[in-house]
């Protein structure tokens, strides 16, 4: 007997019928100049209520030459700016919210950080020439695709499965790709190969790459050492920003009927990524990770569910550019032998800092597109998931031993969602989505030691003791609301308007990281500033409200479209840093996490103009422009790492098979800057990019000039330069540079098709 989903859901008595009952609210927000269009259900619904801003293809083909970082294929995406990290592992900000306050969805899975820097964000994990879908939900996101996160969510895809037409006996396709950039040498490349018959396609994708240091547009510092006798860098070298990677995923998917099961298999092997804004370096990161999905369609609509598990193993120690060798035996940094530990007569030898972290992460999502009528679609869903770290820093001398430091013992965040929103359209010109989602999240930690029982530096005993002393288990009920509505005006207006609400708890190491030894206290900083950072275990979920309109003018095909988006975020509990009594100005401090109040506010704007045709091809230009001011309400302080004003203008050209672009970005000084973590203010800047591409039949070649005048600059949120020297000591190494960007880099890839 089978039974029919409408009929249940209509019945009153049913809990989904309630839920959409509440949920038929009609205030919203979107982008509707990037809109994807894209309703996931079997007939889909006259309705665009999708508020993703979705990167082009082209633009994502355009760029995979130019960066291995995936999170900067998002540059251009309106309201997003990046955290400058790693060559590969940048972290993207909306309107000045980043990294955890971000939710990260990749291929459909929740990726956590491992690293106490952060080192391994989601994106990290995927190479730019794997990526087929990216795009943003800023702000008012539906709860559908949000959950723990204040800020938005971040959907990247890999292409989806291929199958042989029918009478096809099988179908095979390939591509081989490599690139070559001039700054900093880098180099690599990518292998994609496909066996589909109608039932079943098996593919594999695998890419490598590797980067020595890059240099900036001049001298942005007045020393060369390392402290590393016989290593010094040039004035304008910026030092821990090489990078060696592989990623590698073997993928499985077969077509039964109306059902789609996929299987892929993924792996990472990072033997190297240095860090020019943290004090410590990646030096090993392994990812093994099997995610298993299911999709069905069904004539009242579409299921998905999808049980993934990762597993990371991390190390970072001092790479090549930081000072390795500490103790009264190393002198100026020389090795020594044997190990020593403190209070040995003898003087004290040290062999760098190893730090372990590993971590599991498995998750169960199911979700439901159910349609009601030809106007209205109720999406319900769950998310499970379950995560368990480690963080512990074995004995190599000096302070440091002679037993384990236990950052993070046996950390554990477990998360339980349920979700259920409406998207219905209400006339030609109103149509609306609103949602409801709850979100049980437990946290706990083990008891945790630091290097020595006693005759410890930096208080470690006691801090220790305090720590192991008080409850550590945390349990928060967060519940998030989205309201959207879009009315279309006329032919060439619509406009959207939204509120939100929307929680995030702390993360591990907010909560559970526990000395303030400034040695230890400095390795627990994940936004790139310097300074060292406690946890705290009471620490409440941030809340945000969050209220934008979207005003979209557009010719009546869409040729040209003129958008403005302007929002206000207030964060209750907004997990911010204060002093401790030691805190000094125009140096790196200890400063511990704490709950405060914050506000931001700020506009988007976008254009899309079309030019002219004429003999010499297609030409049109392309504008974002970005602005955001962010605020701590109860100190007055500026938030840390906001953009500064900031616009980017693409001129595109496209003749026949040549697809090219000029663009010029302008950036603002940074002068509101956050007082309490002495962060650097910055000078504005403009810089001219140059790229061209030509597409045959089965190859495409790109080429260009990234920063064409070679201009010396400083990136505005790229944090403090930390990359050479005494990195370990607090303030072991200059106050006050910004990291620099990367100066002139003519670049060229190459890409085979079969």
């Amino acid at each position: 007997m089978r039974v029919n989903i409408k009929e249940l859901i209509v019945k009153p008595t049913s809990l989904s019928c309630a839920i959409a009952c509440i949920l038929f609210s009609q205030t919203g927000g979107a982008n509707p100049v990037h809109a994807d269009t894209r309703l996931e259900v079997t007939k889909p619904l006259p309705l665009n209520m999708d508020a993703a801003i979705r990167q082009s293809p082209a633009n994502i083909e355009m760029l995979r030459s130019i960066t291995n970082d995936t999170a900067s294929l998002l540059r251009d995406i309106p309201g997003v700016s990046l955290y400058g990290a790693g060559g590969v592992s940048s972290l993207p900000s909306i309107r000045g919210l980043a990294d955890d306050r971000l939710r990260v969805k990749v291929d459909g899975m929740d990726l956590i950080a491992a690293c106490p820097n952060h080192m391994n964000p989601p994106l990290s994990y995927v190479e730019p020439s794997n990526i087929s879908l990216l795009k943003v939900y800023a702000g008012i996101t539906p709860v559908s695709v949000g959950g723990d996160s204040i800020g938005g969510t971040i959907i990247a895809e890999r292409a989806v499965p291929e199958f042989a037409s029918s009478g096809e006996e099988s179908r095979v396709k390939g591509e081989v790709g490599a690139f070559y950039r001039s700054n900093n040498n880098a180099l690599g490349g990518n292998l994609k190969a496909s066996y589909a018959t109608e039932q079943i396609n098996i593919q594999y994708d695998g890419a490598w790459s590797q980067a020595d240091n890059y240099k900036a547009g001049g001298a942005f510092k007045d020393f060369t050492g390392t402290d590393r006798p016989g290593h010094t860098l040039r004035l304008d070298e910026v030092g821990s920003t090489a990078y060696d990677t592989q990623n590698h995923a073997l993928g499985i998917a077969i077509q039964a009927g109306d059902n789609l099961f996929d299987t892929r298999f993924s792996y990472q092997e990072m033997p190297e990524q240095l860090f020019p804004n943290q004090r410590m370096d990646l030096l090993k990161n392994t990812q093994k990770l099997v995610n298993l999905g299911w999709k069905r369609d069904f004539d009242w609509g579409l299921m998905e569910a999808r049980v993934y598990h990762e597993r990371v193993d991390h190390f970072m120690d001092f790479g090549a550019d930081k000072r390795f060798w500490y103790g009264t035996l190393s002198g100026p940094g020389n090795p020594c032998d044997p190990i020593r530990f403190h209070g040995d007569p003898a003087g004290t030898c040290a062999a760098g800092m190893p730090m372990y972290s590993e971590s599991d992460n498995t998750g169960v999502s199911l979700k439901g597109d159910i349609e009601l009528t030809n106007t209205r679609l109720l999406r319900v869903g769950s998310d499970l998931q379950r995560y368990r770290l480690d963080d512990y820093w074995t004995a190599s001398g000096g302070g440091m031993g002679p037993n384990t430091f236990l950052n993070i013992n046996n950390g554990q965040r477990d998360r339980t969602a349920v979700f259920a929103e409406v998207e219905q359209q209400h006339s030609e010109r109103w149509s609306s989505l609103s949602g409801i989602r709850y979100e049980h999240v437990r946290m706990n930690a083990d008891a945790v030691q630091g290097y020595a029982a006693a005759n410890m530096p930096g208080n470690q005993l006691a801090e220790s003791t305090a720590f192991n002393a008080q409850s550590r288990k945390q349990t928060d009920h967060n519940i998030d609301l989205a309201l959207l509505a879009r009315y279309r005006h006329s032919d060439t207006l619509d406009i959207e308007l939204g509120l939100a609400r929307k929680v995030r708890s702390p993360n591990v190491y907010e909560r559970y990281t526990w000395s303030s030894w400034p040695m230890a206290a400095t390795m627990n900083n994940f936004v790139g500033d310097g300074n060292g950072y406690i946890g705290d275990v009471n620490l409440k979920p941030e809340t945000a409200y969050t209220a934008s309109a979207t005003f979209d003018w557009h010719a009546p095909d869409r040729r040209w479209n003129i958008s403005a988006t302007p929002f206000y975020t207030h964060v209750d509990d907004y997990i911010d840093a204060i002093k401790r009594s030691s805190w000094g100005a125009d140096q790196f401090n200890v400063l511990q996490f704490t709950n405060q109040s914050a506000r931001l506010y700020g506009v988007d704007l976008a254009m899309g103009l079309p030019l002219m045709s004429n003999d010499w091809g297609q030409w049109g230009l392309n504008t974002v422009l970005n602005y955001t001011d962010g605020k701590n309400r109860d100190s007055g302080d500026s938030l840390y790492n906001i953009m500064p004003l900031n616009a980017r203008f693409t001129l595109r050209h496209q003749k026949n098979n040549w697809d090219n672009a000029m663009e010029l970005i302008l950036v603002d000084d940074r002068r509101k800057v956050s007082g309490v973590r002495n962060e650097v203010t910055t000078s504005g800047y403009h810089l001219v990019n140059v790229r061209a591409s030509h597409s045959w039949k089965q190859v495409r070649l790109d080429f260009g000039v990234e920063n064409l005048f070679d201009r010396n600059y400083s990136l505005p949120t790229g944090g403090a330069y930390m990359g050479q020297g005494r990195t370990m000591a607090i303030n072991g190494i200059p106050w006050g540079i910004a990291v620099p960007g990367m100066g002139r880099s003519a670049y060229v890839g190459v890409k085979l098709t079969f």
